[in-house]
């Protein structure tokens, strides 16, 4: 039985929707796929013009689903079918655009309002921009054929117009591959609304496009219905994430819209800060750290690859930025005791306790091996008193080994380790301790558990700190449910992976922005370090201010995470036009 609420529109309902099939739409280069799900007869709630659902995959590891607006509706005695229209783009997406037939969907909806019918014998102009096309065209099948125009947006091709029977139907590609050359003023303005003597527009799109036909929809005077798009989690309104600022207060999208009055909206928070054009040649990844030259921004975390020598034979190391050795303490260590691996729903709980062959060991064994590597060898230094420190930042000193990272961070010792990490002065003192003995540069990698890591790291820097690593793993408690006792045998241990990233990346913003007020000989650069495993990871640490990135729990998600890091970052930098890693550091902050 179908329940309304009291204005008479149907509450969403859950469903298994099993999908028909999952194609790449022929015209949109690939990116566009066409989801056909089947619903049994028995769920009497179907969508109309202008409505959503929010879809997940059963076999789905997001933790949230997408909203998704309705193309296509065709209702059939014993099932209905809804198609949707998908724009492969994020992980989310790509997700849902990759489903096999036969595999099953969760469905929530249908969601939102609808486009409001126009009256009779009014002459409607409908206006889709790329996948925006969409929900439109869904609108336009309930119309009277010819009883509108349409026009239709995209860069490339075209795409999810099979159902239109528009009186005038009108194409603009950028790259004019189909229609008429250009984007969507080629071929409508103000003065077109007028001389066609529109009476409504109805329109969805990329915000730009919107904030276009919003503007020449309220100078020729014309009645303008818009559809938008907001991220969301619940999509019926409970969340509260997905409101818009209206000239009447916030909007939730989902359940006020996502069909507004283009009167009561605006775009201005919807514009870019930056705007380039494409690079023609290959951007520079080069950085420097500390006077040292990186071939890129890209660096192996401590403890997380070994030497470098491991991995050799399964990428091509030489492409790395810089490798970061295993935790090396002046004396061997056998480690902790106990499971060392936990494995969480998005990261890694580790408690390897320095398990290292110890310096002069390193120095006569590891160390030559992993300098024929070609990327920049850091030797990460650890230890449990100032003493050991210093005697450990001694020896190096002597070899070729370009960079020091002085590790008072590590979680996973019970003397040592993040205690040096968590005062401006137990920080400092470690820090002098190893600058009294070596002329080299030391990068200070600092603990996320410091009560204030701003001012830890500007008093490392005080100390003669020549670059700082933000941050080391954070802590974390797991329990084995089935002995009703702690999985680590120190209680606590170091969670790192995706989880942890958003709180690495403010830890990174914040340190960075402190550091930008000292005079600018104070200044040192910021590694940025904590769940980064994909491009838009590194990206995001970049904009936030980090001069390169160290990637830890990423390679234990995937093994060549470093290398697609490495190959996503020059390919976003040559889209954006960015020439060096310079043009965009910092940009956010």
């Amino acid at each position: 039985m179908e329940m309304r609420d009291c204005s008479g529109k149907p509450y969403p309902v859950f469903a298994l929707g099993k999908v028909i099939k999952c194609t790449a739409l022929a015209g949109s280069c690939s990116t566009v796929f066409s989801l056909q799900l089947k619903i049994p007869a028995e769920v009497k709630s179907l969508p109309e013009p202008g409505q959503f659902y929010m879809l997940k995959s059963e076999k789905s590891q997001k933790p949230l689903a997408r909203p998704i607006s309705v193309f296509h509706l065709e209702k059939k005695p014993e099932y209905s079918v809804i198609e949707f229209l998908i724009l492969k783009k994020g992980s989310g997406t790509q997700e849902l655009c990759s489903i096999c037939s036969e595999d099953s969907v969760q469905m929530l909806g249908p969601l939102g309002n609808v486009f409001p019918m126009p009256e009779k014998d009014k002459k409607v102009c409908i206006i889709g921009g790329g996948i925006g096309v969409a929900p439109v065209a869904g609108f336009a099948e309930k119309l009277e054929p010819e009883s509108y125009d349409f026009f239709a947006s995209f860069k490339s091709g075209s795409y999810g117009l099979e159902n239109v029977r528009a009186k005038l139907l009108t194409v603009t590609t950028d790259d004019g591959s189909v229609g008429i050359k250009g984007m969507l003023p080629a071929a409508i303005d103000e003065n077109k609304l007028r001389s066609e003597k529109y009476e409504a527009v109805y329109a969805c799109g990329p915000a730009p496009m919107l904030d276009y036909v919003k503007k020449i929809a309220e100078k020729a005077g014309i009645q303008c219905w818009l559809s938008m798009e907001a991220r969301m989690a619940c999509g019926i309104g409970v969340c509260l994430g997905c409101t818009i600022k209206t000239s009447e207060g916030n909007k939730r999208c989902c359940s006020d819209g996502p069909v507004f009055d283009s009167r009561i909206l605006s775009f201005e928070n919807n514009k870019s800060r930056i705007r380039h054009e494409s690079l023609k040649s290959e951007p520079d990844l080069h950085v420097n750290i500390a006077g040292i030259d990186f071939s890129n921004p890209v660096i192996a975390a401590s403890g997380t690859f070994g030497f470098g020598t491991e991995y050799k034979t399964v990428f091509d190391i030489s492409r790395l930025g810089g490798i970061c050795s295993k935790g090396l303490t002046l004396e061997p260590r056998a480690g902790n005791e106990g499971i060392r691996i936990w494995e969480t729903p998005a990261g890694v709980m580790n408690s390897i306790g320095l398990q290292n062959p110890g310096v002069p060991h390193f120095i006569q064994h590891e160390m030559p091996e992993m300098l024929k590597l070609g990327p920049v060898a850091i030797a990460n230094l650890s230890g449990s008193t100032l003493e050991s420190y210093a005697e450990g930042a001694k020896l190096l000193d002597k070899t070729p080994v370009p960079l020091i990272e002085l590790n008072i961070s590590c979680p996973n010792v019970t003397k040592g380790g993040a205690a040096w990490g968590l005062t401006c002065q137990t920080a400092q003192s470690a820090v002098k301790a190893v600058r009294s003995v070596t002329s080299k540069p030391i990068a200070v990698k600092l603990t996320p558990a410091a009560a204030n890591l701003t001012e830890v790291a500007l008093a490392c820097i005080d100390s003669g700190a020549d670059a700082l690593v933000i941050a080391n793993s954070f802590q974390g408690i797991a329990i084995d449910i089935e002995s009703g006792r702690p999985v680590f045998a120190n209680v606590k241990a170091g969670l790192g992976g995706p989880a942890v990233r958003p709180m690495a990346l403010k830890n990174v913003y914040e340190v960075v922005k402190a550091v930008n007020e000292l005079p600018e000989n104070k200044r040192v650069p910021v590694i940025g370090s904590g769940g980064i495993a994909t491009w838009q990871d590194a990206v995001e640490f970049i904009m936030s201010g980090a001069s390169a990135v160290e990637v830890g729990s990423g390679t234990f998600i995937n093994p060549f995470a470093m290398l697609n890091i490495i190959d996503g970052l020059k390919a976003f930098m040559m889209r954006k036009g960015y020439a060096s890693i310079e043009e965009f550091r910092g940009c956010a902050l």
